[in-house]
């Protein structure tokens, strides 16, 4: 019975009831399907789509259906957002099959009596041609053009205006692009072009590469150790950091390893990468990504990142990449948009104390860069500005090289097409 479309109705369920992050969600479910490789990537591109598209879709049943969304059996629901999200945004699916295997999955999830229903939605949305009512008012025309939440709109284009917010949210709907940084201690591009890869070396960054491939991870490059995947806007933070060969650095929230593979790499694998994280079998993740690409000055141990440990060395350079709300990365992980604001409102805190206790870590003279996936001003802006109310030893240095002026600065989509991230460069004086 299972199918691509039957699994991703399953899938949203879980996603939807759960709070589970749509990745790893996706590529648990589809290891164990008993599914072609065609019928996965089509699972793939309807489950994340849904979830893409949610508040859109919500706003289209609610155009056609005389019980609001809400109201309605959570699976019929899923199948609604799946029909209706094939008719609207899959041109190469027939409109036929898109109401016919609807119809057919309310029948197989056994919700016969609701099929009928099913296809008289679809079908009447198709009788207008598919067009899709955008309301008067602009905060909601700009949640169903965005399908992002009213107040997560509102807070983005007060904090950053309407231009970094139409531009940010819009991107928010496309595919992200596939980034990766060639390990120069193994290879080179033309060694991954033999491996049939083709990559397209980024214009902004040295050794980063966009590649056109399902997935990297199964190429004899990867195997090889050539290359991590890494989006841009995190090898970005390493070149902020500028981590200089033979020093030492600390990487202490540094799971799954990117960001610290990249130092090492930057480093000539000399000196030495300490790469802390709070739970050992992510440690270990990073422990085996170094291993597959030789990089041996990386040592990844456990650490609580809030807790001061008095044998921890003193840094030359210190990458402070705290947990955060994860809004920059909505392309890739949809479903943080539709979380509440209010549950981020305890983070700043959180990243206060990493940040103040990996400060005590560093040299006089040294570096510290502060940095996270999130575009809200109060993690960001916010919390570098109390640190350095605090600690008056500390100063930010311009960004000069990457075209800001000040000390830290918001990258997204405006920059090489680069994930949403915020960094600080600080440095401590005498």
């Amino acid at each position: 019975m299972e199918s691509a479309r039957y699994l991703a109705v399953q899938l949203l369920g879980r996603t939807m009831e759960e709070g589970s992050y749509s990745n790893l969600l996706l590529d648990k479910a589809l290891a164990a399907a008993q599914l072609s490789p065609a019928d996965k990537k089509l699972c793939s591109q309807l489950y994340y789509g849904v979830i893409e598209r949610r508040l859109t879709l919500d706003h289209i049943v609610r155009c056609y259906s005389k019980k609001p969304p809400e109201k309605l059996d959570s699976v019929i629901r899923n199948i609604l957002y799946l029909g209706l999200y094939q008719l609207a945004y899959c041109e190469k699916i027939p409109d036929r099959a898109a109401v016919n295997e609807s119809v057919l999955l309310a029948k197989q999830f056994k919700k016969t009596s609701a099929s009928g229903f099913v296809n008289a939605v679809l079908r009447s949305f198709l009788r207008d041609e598919k067009r899709i009512q955008i309301p008067k008012d602009q905060w909601k025309a700009m949640e169903v053009q965005y399908s992002a939440p009213t107040a997560l709109l509102r807070r983005v284009v007060q904090e950053r205006g309407k231009e970094f917010a139409e531009a940010f949210f819009a991107d928010s709907l496309k595919t992200p692009p596939v980034t990766i940084r060639l390990n120069p201690l193994k290879g080179s591009v033309e060694d991954l072009e033999k491996d049939g890869l083709s990559p397209i070396a980024s214009e902004r960054l040295e050794n980063a590469c966009y590649i056109t491939c399902a997935d990297v991870r199964k190429s004899d490059a990867f195997q090889k150790g050539l290359f991590h995947v890494q989006d841009l806007s995190s090898q970005l933070c390493c070149a902020i950091l500028d981590p200089q060969a033979g020093e030492t650095v600390l990487d202490v929230c540094a799971a799954p390893g990117g960001k610290s593979f990249t130092i090492a790499e930057r480093m000539k694998n000399t000196g030495k990468v300490l790469a802390f994280d709070l739970h050992e079998h992510r440690a270990e993740l990073i422990r085996k990504g170094a291993q597959r690409l030789g990089l041996h000055c990386i040592t990844a141990e456990t650490a609580d990142a809030a807790e001061y440990c008095p044998d921890m060395p003193q840094a030359d350079r210190i990458l402070c990449d705290v947990p955060c709300s994860g809004l920059g990365v909505i392309r890739r992980k949809p479903e943080i948009k539709y979380k509440p604001l209010s549950e981020f409102e305890g983070l700043p805190d959180i990243q206060y104390a990493i940040l103040e206790n990996a400060a005590r870590y560093l040299k006089t003279g040294g570096t510290l860069v502060y940095s996270t996936c999130t575009i809200l001003r109060a993690e960001n802006e916010a919390v570098v500005e109390r640190f350095l109310k605090a600690h008056a030893e500390f100063e930010l240095v311009p960004l000069t090289e990457f075209g800001f002026d000040e000390g830290y600065a918001t990258f997204s989509i405006q920059y090489d097409n680069c994930d949403g991230f915020f960094a600080a460069r600080l440095r401590k004086g005498g």
